[in-house]
């Protein structure tokens, strides 16, 4: 008990190290944007906020722009929104540096002197990556990662860092070190996660460009919670370098991870692409191929064939989220485009079999391992205990599981793969499973796809209960194509009243959370994603901008 006591006691010293580190950085933000505001009072932080990224890199780039003056107004925009939501975790001072260094570069970048934010995860020299995890506090990475790396080269400044939830694997935003991130446009709502922080912090108008990671739907949860847009790239189709803790976070991983931005308009992210996409990412990573953003693609103004679905079969849509698809395929063939139905099949298999069993092939071992000594274990009590049973008590509880839809969701955790051919097989699944879907989008002649997001946000808290509602985002990880997400409308007093009816598919506990989660949403946004086949992000975003123009 008194070595438990020590323990503990340490760890809540790291909570409060880093707590203090938090609060002192903001205090450095406030200060250096004062004294900033005293050298030059004729500044329009208003006027500068207010430009969209193309036209702000435009003007930074000729010199109508000072990037000092851009700088701070951001620092202080972020600012604000980090004391009302909680999203920053780390002010990069060291930013300041490079702000007035920008002044002596020859050569702009196509992001010259654009302030960047990153997520906790993606590394920064100098930092912690925490991960949410105690242990990880006070571990600065040794180097930028790739990403980095390359904004860098681009002439953009990274100034903060940003919240996430523990261990990544949830769309909510809250972690016992840094604690909750609260949704800028409701503060009730959660931000999505697990890349809630860039997302607060992008749709309060603190940061113009954002940047995150996505394994299940880290990106698009919250872009579609707070209003914006974001990018899940091909998983290689950009690079970056995972920290440690996150290199044995699963044991097998079928599902693809991704790093992309976050951005109020389209334009904005296809030209963080085109500055990522170059010689520099090519260099610094031998892995990623060298595909720079076909620009012929993107630009084009031939009509598309666009496949769609309303429902996945497996989470009912809200009223909102139906409504946002028929309204977005009306417009778009109001515009000439011909949209062709799409049918889902075996969402739940894949779900169960493919995401939940495959991300914890070991039975959840390696996961567990992340954990071992930490004071929070995140929202995932019941899977701890289940990880922890004896082999033959899980046995037990995957038979009595299977006729109850109830704990499906439990069986991939209780069940193990004992043996590697097991391990090959699930494998081997899910690629005819991929080759299953591009056979079926080739046989339609489609050339992208619109879906359903999960939306409007939900309730604080609620993320942590209904892990199975990530169906509509997970898909597109286990087939690894790339998928962008844009706000398209809000929601009404009318979908409000439609909601009362929600029963769900299956009409289970998980179901009626779901509606509860949902109620009360009147003017809150409500997302669509677009999808692409592999290497077609260029596609993805033509989508995306057609969406976004009509």
């Amino acid at each position: 008990l008194l070595l438990r006591w020590r323990r503990r006691r340490r760890l809540w010293k790291k909570v409060k190290e880093a707590r203090r580190r938090q609060e002192r950085g903001l205090v450095q933000m406030e200060t250096a944007v004062h004294r900033f505001r005293e050298q030059h009072p004729s500044v329009s932080m208003v006027s500068i906020l207010s430009l969209p990224l193309p036209e702000l890199s435009k003007k930074l780039r000729d010199g109508s722009l000072p990037p000092e003056h851009v700088f701070y107004a951001y620092v202080g925009k972020a600012l604000q929104i980090a004391i009302e939501t909680n999203c920053i975790t780390e002010y990069l001072q060291e930013s300041e540096t490079q702000v007035r260094k920008a002044k002596l570069t020859e050569k702009l970048g196509l992001l010259y002197g654009v302030p960047v934010s990153i997520k906790d995860s993606i590394d920064c020299e100098g930092h912690d990556s925490t991960l949410g995890f105690i242990k990880n506090v006070n571990k600065p990475a040794a180097e930028d990662s790739v990403v980095v790396q390359v904004l860098r080269r681009q002439g953009a400044i990274p100034f903060v860092k940003t919240n996430v939830p523990q261990s990544l694997i949830s769309y909510d935003c809250k972690n016992l070190i840094f604690g909750q991130t609260f949704n800028p446009l409701l503060y009730t709502r959660s931000p999505g996660g697990s890349s809630g922080g860039e997302g607060a912090l992008v749709g309060g108008g603190g940061s113009i460009l954002g940047f995150g990671t996505d394994v299940g739907g880290s990106l698009r949860f919250p872009a579609a919670f707070c209003g914006i847009c974001a990018l899940k790239p091909t998983g290689n189709r950009l690079r970056y370098r995972e920290p440690p803790a996150m290199n044995v976070l699963f044991w097998s991983l079928p599902v693809v991870a991704a790093v992309g931005p976050m951005a109020k308009d389209v334009e904005s992210l296809a030209l963080c692409m085109r500055a990522l996409l170059c010689e520099d990412m090519f260099d610094l990573d031998s892995t990623v191929p060298p595909l720079p953003l076909n620009e012929e693609v993107y630009a084009s103004t031939q009509p598309l064939r666009i496949g769609y679905y309303e429902t996945d079969f497996f989470t009912m849509p809200s009223p909102a989220m139906r409504r946002a698809i028929r309204e977005t395929k009306q417009m778009l063939e109001d515009a000439g485009h011909t949209l062709v139905p799409f049918e889902l099949t075996n969402v739940d298999y894949m779900m169960f079999n493919f995401c939940v069993r495959g991300m914890f092939a070991d039975g959840g071992a390696s996961f567990l391992k992340k954990f071992k000594g930490e004071l929070e274990k995140s929202s995932m009590g019941v899977f701890f205990w289940l990880a922890k049973s004896p082999g033959w008590l899980k046995t037990l509880l995957s038979w009595i599981a299977k006729p109850f839809h109830l704990l499906m969701p439990f069986i991939g955790f209780v069940s193990i793969f004992s043996t590697v051919d097991e391990v090959w097989s699930l494998h081997h699944e899910i690629e005819e499973f991929c080759y299953q879907f591009i056979a079926q989008w080739k046989k339609l002649n489609l050339d992208v796809m619109l879906c359903p997001m999960l939306g409007p946000a939900l309730s604080i808290g609620y993320p942590g209960k209904l892990s199975v509602a990530v169906s509509y985002t997970m898909l597109y990880n286990v087939l690894d194509f790339p998928v962008g997400v844009v706000p398209v409308t809000v929601v009404t007093d009318e979908d409000e009243e439609e909601l009362k009816g929600y029963k769900g598919y299956f009409q289970d506990w998980w179901d009626r959370t779901l509606a509860k989660a949902f109620r009360g949403s009147a003017g809150l946004p409500v997302a669509v994603q677009c999808v692409a086949l592999p290497w077609q992000e260029e596609l993805c975003l033509r989508l995306m901008k057609e969406v976004e123009a009509l």
